[in-house]
């Protein structure tokens, strides 16, 4: 377990909050109850009940297919259950837009970022309040944003771009545009999905911060134990869209949690033994590069992976990272320095052309910039090969090829 876990895990002592000098125990501040939700050949949801207690943080734990995503789209209003009812506050609700669920203090910051990246930080929070009506007053805006930051503790700058910030800082946009609209339920899905160890770290601390000084009360929507250990409450565990364990997150433990999750025993520990590595693939010596404000990101960066090792890049949101990973791919510039792959230098190369010696890059902008959401899986892929002679033929496109190409790499992988 690593030491920021255990540093993280909230007191137990606190828990569950009840009123000063109440014996009772707490009511639930969001219930739902028998929540049923079908889609064309799957079952999502299969009569879900669940309790968030007010001032914890609740996970939602499950593996991918589970149904905690549309359970969660289902509490902020973005899809309506087919059987079942909420309850926020003890009253009966209805849900029929995230608009209404806003309106019960339920915010929620999805998986896939809903900022405008051309936008500043500022713009995407004030962007669609209820109160901006006619001629935008950003000045008052601004105070008012940067109060409530200093009540919950955040600093950035709200005068950036989005595209400028890093997907750490992306996220605390996400949390900070939700409490200015009021949110007292913060629903997360997946918020560590992007982030590097150093932002998960910050965001844990965050929002426990908001949970112990400011009252609000988070649904933390994961698959990733260490996550679940680290910074909840209590957990509900999905498995196959039914609700499988409750528990309190101090009687559980890994195993018990990864156990519920898929339904058998699995072993945590590996036996296999790492092998020596080969010939240098990837060699960056002496590298330097701009970030995109201008300023120095990387400064004499040398290194050399081996064929069959892993190479782990660390450090603090900003530190260049990500400038390091887009020089290799080819998508950002380098100043000085060079980079060789198999003993050719590389240095000028395009990013297709890196491609097709065998360089591979995932964004951590999945969305914005690894794949297009409304293409399908075989026109993403298409997307790699579309140039190839292989799959074109005067101009047109071999459907046919790219399907089976796509079930090869699928089928492999």
């Amino acid at each position: 377990m690593a030491a920021w876990e255990v540093q993280l895990r909230p007191g137990r002592d606190d828990y569950p909050q009840v009123k000063r000098g109440s014996a009772a125990a707490p009511e639930p501040i969001l219930a739902a109850r028998g929540i049923t939700k079908r889609f064309p050949g799957v079952l999502a949801l299969d009569d879900v009940d669940l309790d968030v207690y007010p001032g914890e943080i609740h996970a939602v734990l499950g593996q991918n297919g589970a149904g905690k995503t549309t359970l969660m789209n289902i509490l902020f209003g973005l899809v309506q259950p087919d059987e079942g009812t909420l309850e926020v506050f003890g009253r009966r609700v209805r849900f029929r837009s995230p608009h209404d669920a806003l309106t019960h203090g339920i915010g929620m910051v999805h998986q896939t970022r809903r900022l405008v990246s051309a936008h500043t930080v500022l713009e995407n929070i004030v962007l669609g309040h209820p109160r901006v009506r006619g001629v935008l007053n950003l000045r008052a805006a601004r105070t008012e944003v940067e109060t409530l930051g200093n009540r919950y503790g955040f600093t950035v700058d709200l005068g950036a771009r989005v595209w400028q910030l890093s997907e750490g800082e992306r996220q605390w946009v996400e949390i900070l545009k939700a409490l200015y609209r009021g949110a007292r339920i913060l629903i997360l899905d997946e918020p560590t999905s992007a982030l590097t160890p150093p932002e998960v770290k910050t965001l844990l601390a965050g929002l426990q911060g908001l949970v112990r000084g400011q009252g609000i009360t988070v649904i933390l929507v994961t698959h990733k134990l260490p996550i679940v250990m680290s910074a909840s409450h209590r957990v509900t565990v999905l498995r196959s869209g039914k609700v499988v364990v409750r528990l309190k997150t101090a009687e559980a433990t890994e195993e018990i949690l990864v156990h519920h999750m898929v339904g058998r025993d699995v072993a945590f520990r590996s036996t296999d033994r790492a092998l020596p590595g080969g010939r240098p693939l990837l060699e960056a010596e002496q590298l330097a590069a701009f970030n995109d404000k201008g300023l120095l990101a990387l400064r004499g960066v040398s290194f050399s992976l081996r064929e069959g090792e892993v190479l782990g890049v660390a450090g603090v949101t900003g530190n260049g990272q990500e400038e390091l990973a887009q020089v290799l791919a080819g998508l950002r510039p380098a100043a000085s320095g060079s980079v060789r792959f198999d003993g050719q230098d590389i240095t000028r190369l395009s990013p297709l052309q890196r491609w097709q010696l065998g360089i591979g890059y995932v964004p951590a902008e999945r969305s914005e910039v690894a794949s297009i959401a409304a293409f399908s899986l075989v026109e993403n892929t298409t997307l790699n090969y579309h140039f190839d002679p292989a799959f074109t033929r005067r101009g047109v496109l071999d459907d046919a090829g790219l399907e089976r190409l796509t079930q090869r790499i699928l089928s492999a992988y």
